[in-house]
């Protein structure tokens, strides 16, 4: 399975566009070689780098595993966000306070799709993935604010 973005190379900085001091929206992502048993796609954003430990940006979760591609300034149909770190259900781009920052964007494919709350926050999330991963991949990218 692959993650990727035309917007960005993996391991570059991501465009401001995507980031609070841009548009805030979230990057077009592609995503490819998704495994046949495969019942939803999750997508986790989140900056490992934050001075209070990992800040999530945005959570996605029973995305149709036949979803190629997440347009940009979207929501994939019937997908489900869940709460950032902000507390809100949508994309929250990159906005370092200092330095640089690494983004992962991670995306898993299950063997189900998830029956929890869209109030549910990425430990949540991570724990009703359980036993359901039947593949990932990553993106990661950087920001610096300038």
């Amino acid at each position: 399975m692959k993650i990727e973005s035309p917007s960005f190379k993996s391991g570059a900085s991501i465009p401001s566009k995507f980031t609070c001091q841009g548009d805030d929206v979230n990057p077009l992502l592609t995503i490819q070689d998704v495994p046949d048993q495969a019942q939803s796609l999750v997508l986790i954003m989140d900056d490992p780098d934050a001075p209070a430990g990992i800040w999530v940006h945005w959570l996605l979760w029973n995305i149709s595993p036949h979803t190629s591609e997440i347009s940009e300034n979207s929501v994939p149909n019937k997908a489900v966000q869940g709460k950032n770190s902000w507390g809100k259900s949508t994309y929250g781009g990159p906005c370092p306070p200092t330095g640089t920052h690494r983004y992962f964007f991670k995306c898993y494919a299950l063997d189900t799709t998830l029956s929890i709350s869209s109030s549910a926050n990425k430990d949540q999330l991570e724990n009703a993935m359980q036993g359901h991963v039947v593949a990932a991949a990553e993106l990661m990218a950087t920001y610096k604010k300038r």
